[in-house]
């Protein structure tokens, strides 16, 4: 078995497949662990963790808190390369355990089970590509001075003046710390409305709040220019707006690793978006398989999914199974302050279908000051199918990831309000103040 990669989409099922007694090598000349270990979700998070005690305590500033501190972005960089780096000598070591070779070279196919892995040449009955995605770049004059993602994610100093390019996940997030140390933010976003996955009325209440703190969202405008200035960078839109900062952000989306890897000569099919599969996850070549975020799919391209698929690969091979996939509700949240999160049937879909949903919404924040840290903004939505089960949620509020976590499970395995009532929770926690409410809103409903 040869995999492609050595992210999430990787490693869980190579550890299974070698736990059976199968032959395994992983291949990757880039940081061991791929991007959501290394310059990813990982990196982000740890980043994020002190800036979600300045939001809350902020919260508190003038009731019983005199001064919310300050963060040393400095100290917080140092922290997080401290953590982060050994990972990729510890992913390696961690797959010799297992018995899996790793190789730290890139693949590419010679011929449907034979991989060129520098000098190397290896065979295997069964090959997946966890190629993963990497930042898109703006074909545009001036695009040697942007930034992606990676970059952010380890500079030393947080620019005075961000700017960014496009509003989606990745520099609403990085937006929202920068906005918190008091630093200036602007967005040169394409589309008319930023975070364009998610909720319309939550995604407005994120947007007033970041213009609260500074941010200025340019909607409907595409960059076409970047020019080097003595002061730093200088964005240009096609219509002519400019604004000078001292970083450009291009945040305009990732494009799929799949160039070089001999598909072509084999007739498997890819492009910007992916390597296209079928409903077991196989190319046009039956033994060659794809996992991750280099899969041409509309499933959110997650780490839990790539997890998700690499498993579900591993039991193709070892016959456990041979069913289509299946893809559970999958809970997709933005890490922003605060969070916005969404699983199941959306608010959106929901309401284009009245005869087949029923959309709740609560203003959990000013009914439960008491417990929810005077979030008073925070919300929920359910969604709720005819034969009352949860089919889907929305979250505005700062835990909304242990939130949608728990309703996800409640969707999934279709929980009812009679499943629910018998069982005790800790109290006063938020997980027994949101369950209270969900109770008496899963009930059928006829059109």
């Amino acid at each position: 078995m040869i995999y492609l990669g050595s992210g999430h989409a990787a490693w869980h099922g190579g550890v299974t497949l070698a736990a059976a007694g199968k032959k395994v090598a992983v291949l990757d000349n880039d940081l061991p662990g791929g991007t959501c270990t290394n310059y990813g979700c990982d990196a982000k998070i740890l980043l994020d963790g002190p800036f979600e005690f300045m939001e809350g305590l902020e919260r508190y500033k003038g009731l019983c808190v005199d001064e919310v501190g300050s963060i040393d972005w400095k100290k917080l960089m140092a922290y997080k390369k401290q953590h982060l780096t050994p990972f990729s000598a510890f992913i390696p070591a961690m797959l010799g355990q297992t018995g899996i070779d790793f190789i730290p070279e890139r693949g590419r196919l010679l011929d449907a089970h034979t991989v060129k892995a520098g000098e190397k040449t290896l065979t295997a009955e069964n090959i997946v590509f966890c190629v993963g995605q990497r930042n898109a770049v703006l074909d545009i004059p001036g695009k040697e001075y942007l930034h992606g993602s990676r970059e952010f994610l380890d500079i030393e100093e947080m620019p005075e003046h961000l700017v960014c390019i496009g509003a989606g996940i990745i520099s609403m997030e990085f937006a929202s710390m920068a906005l918190t140390l008091g630093k200036k933010v602007t967005f040169f976003e394409f589309m008319p409305r930023a975070l364009a996955a998610y909720p319309e009325k939550y995604v407005a209440k994120l947007v007033e709040k970041m213009t609260a703190q500074g941010a200025d969202f340019r909607f409907g405008e595409a960059v076409c220019g970047v020019e080097k200035t003595e002061c730093g960078y200088k964005v240009t839109a096609k219509s002519g707006l400019t604004v000078e900062g001292d970083y450009v952000l291009d945040a305009t989306g990732r494009v799929a690793n799949v160039e070089d890897l001999g598909l072509e000569a084999l007739g498997i099919a890819a492009s910007r978006r992916g390597i296209v599969v079928d409903d077991h996850l196989r190319t046009a070549v039956p033994n060659i398989y794809v996992s991750g975020d280099a899969i041409d799919k509309k499933i959110p391209k997650l780490t839990p999914t790539a997890e998700f698929e690499s498993n579900y690969i591993a039991a193709q091979i070892l016959g456990m199974s041979d069913a289509p996939i299946c893809y559970p509700a999958v809970p997709n949240l933005v890490f922003t302050l605060p969070r916005i999160a969404q699983a199941g049937v959306t608010i959106e879909e929901a309401e284009a279908a009245p005869a087949c949903y029923r959309v709740v919404s609560i203003p959990y924040g000013a009914q439960n000051e008491w417990v929810d840290n005077r979030e008073l903004d925070a919300e929920l939505t359910f969604i709720v199918d005819r034969e009352g089960h949860l089919a889907g949620a929305a979250i505005y509020g700062s835990e909304a990831g242990t939130w949608i976590d728990f309703l996800t499970l409640v969707i999934n395995t279709k929980l009812t309000g009679a499943d629910l009532r018998p069982m005790i929770f800790a109290f006063p926690t938020q997980t027994y103040m949101l369950v209270s409410l969900l109770i008496p809103v899963l009930a059928p409903f006829s059109a």
